[in-house]
């Protein structure tokens, strides 16, 4: 396979890259509408998620004059699956990320990462800052409540397959209902939930879109233990122009984690999306015209 040459398709180019260990690795590629307005603009989905994350907020960020690279994190969408789920971890994560930068030749970006996204960003201005020229938090920072974290372990590898997309779609909105409850009702919303976390089988059925092994990075969750401060790394990407998008009544990022990154970085920005839980989609109004107004002040 041609590694990195891209396969047009929908208003973005495919591109499969080679890991530093071999697997191949999944991005949309969108090209920014002329003149090129700054750098650009990589997002990185959460933990169960994928590069369709993004497919409504990636071709407006591209309309605004950057390009925008959408990756699947290996183990999930269409990047291969480790044979080794120790690898399951933000930091080998942050190695596919730089590597895919090298190959699409990407010296700098602006991050906007959900969710687990935002720890692999966290992950990458340790390891390389100089990579990284701003970025967006999405529902995420160095101190995660317990109790989101408890919750998202109790779901985490245990989706069973189903036999049309009205029942992924219920399946969907039964995890994350909590998160939208202004959307209970919105059947297109939870639809369109559904298909871009589920992928049809062979044989038909669905199935979430992504390896069950990534459940392994919680084989030891104690429930009673609180979640690791990550306040070290991100205390390199603090010193980079940041967004800090919160859900209200989110259960992984609560008021006293954004009080402390507002500690260690006064100058963050920060939204607020009224009920909505974790993670915003960063398409609801509020939350897109704060990423807009963001990218308008860094390059």
């Amino acid at each position: 396979m041609d590694f990195g040459a891209p396969v047009s398709i929908g208003g973005f180019e495919e591109r499969v890259i080679a890991t530093i260990d071999g697997l191949t690795l999944y991005a949309r590629d969108y090209p920014p509408l002329e003149p090129v307005t700054g750098l650009p603009v990589i997002c990185l989905h959460g933990l169960t998620r994928n590069s369709r994350d993004f497919e409504v907020i990636a071709p407006r960020i591209a309309a605004l004059g950057r390009r925008v690279i959408a990756a699947d994190m290996r183990g999930r969408g269409k990047s291969a699956n480790d044979p080794d789920p120790a690898h399951y971890v933000p930091a080998v994560y942050a190695q596919d990320v730089l590597k895919l930068m090298d190959t699409l030749e990407i010296p700098k970006a602006v991050f906007i990462g959900t969710s687990m996204g935002g720890l692999i960003t966290m992950v990458l201005a340790a390891l390389a800052p100089d990579r990284i020229a701003a970025s967006v938090l999405n529902d995420v920072g160095p101190k995660l409540s317990a109790e989101g974290v408890s919750r998202i372990a109790t779901y985490v590898g245990r989706s069973q397959p189903v036999a049309s997309w009205a029942e992924a779609a219920q399946g969907v909105r039964a995890i994350m209902g909590g998160a939208f409850p202004e959307r209970l009702d919105d059947e297109a919303f939870w639809l369109a939930s559904a298909r871009r976390t589920f992928r049809e089988r062979d044989d038909g059925k669905l199935e979430a879109d992504y390896d069950p092994h990534i459940a392994l990075a919680f084989a030891d969750f104690d429930p009673d233990a609180p979640p690791p401060d990550l306040t070290p790394l991100f205390a390199a990407l603090s010193a980079k122009p940041m967004l800090s998008v919160r859900g209200g009544i989110s259960d992984i990022l609560d008021e006293s984690g954004v009080a402390h990154m507002r500690a260690l970085n006064p100058a963050l920005e920060v939204a607020t999306i009224d009920n909505v839980g974790h993670a915003p989609t960063l398409d609801e109004p509020e939350a897109w015209d704060a990423v807009l107004d963001f990218l308008a002040k860094v390059d």
